[in-house]
């Protein structure tokens, strides 16, 4: 049985729209990169880089399960380009933080990404 809902955006499509998309539900300090997954043409690697002093930065790949729900996955988190623990509460509150900005640009998106 082959899945009705699948993404039909093209992936360099879809991770320019996400480049667009992106900044305007992160803090306006916040930065943001968006590539598209060589390995998957269904994910896109998302990197956002945390204002402030700490310089954090944070790598996510963003899977579409289907046309409307997407599967966020943490790879790294990063302080001054060397990789830190990411369990500390304090980055665990801006993971989960950062989860829900890239749920609200994939919601955001729905109008290009459904069937």
């Amino acid at each position: 049985m082959s899945k009705v809902d699948e993404l039909k955006l093209d992936q360099t499509r879809l991770a320019n729209a996400w480049r667009e998309t992106l900044p305007t539900v992160l803090n306006a300090t916040d930065r943001c990169e968006v590539f598209e997954d060589e390995g998957d043409d269904h994910s896109l690697r998302v990197t956002i880089h945390g204002a402030g002093h700490q310089m954090y930065s944070y790598d996510f790949k963003v899977t579409y399960v289907d046309s409307r729900e997407v599967q966020i996955e943490l790879i790294d988190v990063d302080q001054d380009k060397k990789s830190i623990d990411e369990r500390k509460e304090l980055v665990q509150q801006q993971v989960s933080d950062y989860i829900r900005h890239l749920h609200e640009c994939a919601q955001a998106l729905h109008r290009l990404t459904k069937v």
